[in-house]
């Protein structure tokens, strides 16, 4: 029985394929643009970043920081997913372009956050002011 379970593990390998689709080369925004389907038989989902250095390999892209994979659905049944991904000519064009939230995702952009506490006192200031000094208020970090 313990043979059959080593045996059992080393034909479970958790590799996974990527295909993708409906690639268009998008000049106006700088960037190709596709939707990406992934098969994984053996894992219930595969992570972002894995799926970043394998498309770098299949794309040749020195930098996998200017791919960004998002809307990635796991089909019924599992061992299935499709996204969509962007990969940006530069990492400037990609600032430019991305929303924040993808930015902070990509490790692009970096957020401080201050405690709740303070942005409520903040908040409560700038209720008690107008015109610039109100401004001055809110964008005070």
């Amino acid at each position: 029985f313990f043979l059959f379970y080593i045996f059992f593990l080393l034909m479970r390998s958790k590799t996974f394929k990527v295909l993708a689709r409906k690639i268009k080369t998008n000049f106006l925004l700088k960037r190709k643009q596709f939707v990406l389907d992934v098969l994984h038989p053996d894992l219930p989902n595969v992570p972002k970043k894995e799926l970043q250095k394998k498309i770098a390999e299949v794309f040749k892209i020195n930098d996998p920081s200017v791919i960004f994979l998002f809307g990635f659905k796991t089909k019924f049944g599992g061992g299935h997913s499709s996204g969509f991904g962007f990969i940006y000519f530069d990492i400037k064009s990609a600032r430019q372009i991305e929303p924040r939230y993808r930015l902070v995702r990509n490790n692009l952009l970096e957020i401080q956050r201050s405690s709740g506490k303070q942005r409520k006192e903040r908040k409560n200031r700038a209720t008690k002011k107008r015109g610039k000094e109100k401004s001055k208020i809110q964008n005070a970090n």
